[in-house]
C-alpha cells in the first residue's frame, strides 16, 4: 500500500515505462496470440491493462483520460501503446491532486472498502501480473521479450555471457 503520493508516482513512472516496452514490442499480427482457445489474447491483455489505468482509480475519484473498460481494442499494436501511454500520463498528472492524507480515504471497489493507497498498490500489481502473462504469450508468438527487471534471454549474448540455465 502506498502512504505517499510521491512514492506511487516514482513506482508508476518506472513500471509504466516497462509496460510500454512490452507494448511497443508487440506487432499487429501478434495481438491475436492466445494461450489457449477462448483465452485472452495479447491484444485483449494489453487493452485490459490500458482500460484499467482509468477504471480502477476512477472508483477512487480520479478521472483519467483513457478508454472505457468495456471498449473494443484497436487492431493496431501502436494504437494500443499510444492509448496506454496517454492514460498512464493522465494518471500521473491527476494523482498529483491527492495529498498523502488522501491515500487513507476509503472507497468502494468491487464490493470492498479499499484505501486509496491500496487502490494504487493494487493497480500497480495488477499491471505487473498481466504484463508477466503477456511476456509468455510474446514468446509463444515468436516475439523478442524486452528486458524488464533484468536481462531477457536474448540480452545475455550482448553482454558476452551465456543465459542462466533454467
Amino acid at each position: 500500500m502506498f502512504r505517499r503520493v510521491a512514492d506511487f508516482e516514482k513506482s508508476w513512472a518506472a513500471d509504466s515505462a516497462s509496460t510500454l516496452k512490452v507494448f511497443r514490442a508487440l506487432t499487429d499480427a501478434s495481438l491475436g496470440q492466445a494461450v489457449a482457445p477462448g483465452g485472452r489474447t495479447l491484444g485483449r491483455l494489453a487493452w485490459h491493462l490500458t482500460c484499467t489505468v482509468g477504471e480502477m482509480p476512477g472508483h477512487a475519484g480520479l478521472e483519467i483520460d483513457g478508454p472505457a473498460l468495456e471498449s473494443e481494442p484497436p487492431a493496431s499494436a501502436a494504437a494500443i501503446a499510444a492509448a496506454y501511454e496517454k492514460a498512464s500520463d493522465s494518471l500521473l498528472a491527476r494523482v498529483k491532486a491527492w495529498s498523502d492524507a488522501t491515500l487513507d480515504v476509503e472507497d468502494d471497489l468491487y464490493g470492498q472498502r479499499w484505501t486509496r493507497g491500496f487502490t494504487l498498490h493494487a493497480l500497480l500489481e495488477h499491471q505487473i501480473h498481466h504484463r508477466g502473462q503477456m511476456t509468455v504469450l510474446m514468446r509463444q508468438a515468436g516475439l523478442r521479450v524486452p528486458s524488464i527487471y533484468g536481462p531477457a534471454r536474448e540480452d545475455w549474448a550482448g553482454m558476452g555471457m551465456q543465459p542462466p540455465k533454467v
